[in-house]
């Protein structure tokens, strides 16, 4: 049976222990990732997200490129911990690119000057709309995800590795595979220091 709406968000959790296993189809992937890119709302209906998913071998040299420019930044003697973070993003099954198509943004900046200084914000609104749909939807199917941003280190390479049009500007990166690990506990603040309701 299906999950309800909020126990999907429920269990909705950032995975970190994944490992290279096909839980679903690739053909069941990319279904889910058109349905959110899709449906998924975005300001003046703009429909300013892109997406780019890394499978197989492209998944694997994403999180290599992403961990030699890392090298690069990071002291010698303090890169063990990145490179191992690195290593188990790319022991994952695939990988998630969110973009915004800043060509959408500066025309609907041009369109409507009054709201010119908003529309960046509501690009990335829009995106993390996206973004929790994709990655609520890949728990639904068993996948475990998180969401990293290695972004603007990584976007010239990535750019030039798989033909990104230049006004696509990379915003986040979702590995996803099947857990071997649980989440960590996660604590809550307690709701009425958070939530206010006047009847």
């Amino acid at each position: 049976m299906a999950k309800d709406f909020l126990t999907s968000v429920q269990e909705r959790r950032s995975y970190y222990g994944i490992r290279k296993e096909a839980i679903v189809s690739d053909e069941r992937i990319q279904e889910i990732i058109n349905h959110a890119v899709k449906y998924t709302p975005s300001s003046f209906n703009s429909q300013s997200a892109r997406v780019v998913v890394l499978l197989g071998e492209n998944h694997d040299k994403l999180w290599n490129i992403t961990k030699e420019t890392l090298r690069a930044i990071v002291p010698a003697d303090q890169f063990s911990p990145t490179e191992g973070k690195m290593n188990a993003f790319g022991s994952g099954y695939g990988t998630v690119l969110f973009f915004e198509d800043q060509k959408v943004v500066e025309g609907l900046q041009e369109a409507f000057a009054a709201y010119a200084d908003n529309f960046p914000i509501w690009s990335n609104h829009s995106s993390g709309m996206l973004q929790f749909v994709v990655w609520t939807a890949l728990e639904n199917e068993g996948f475990g995800a998180s969401l990293q941003h290695y972004n603007p280190i990584i976007d010239e390479e990535v750019k030039k590795e798989w033909n990104v049009p230049e006004n696509w500007k990379l915003i986040a990166q979702m590995p996803f595979g099947k857990p071997v690990a649980a989440p960590g506990e996660k604590e809550f603040q307690p709701l009425e220091d958070r939530v206010k309701i006047y009847k």
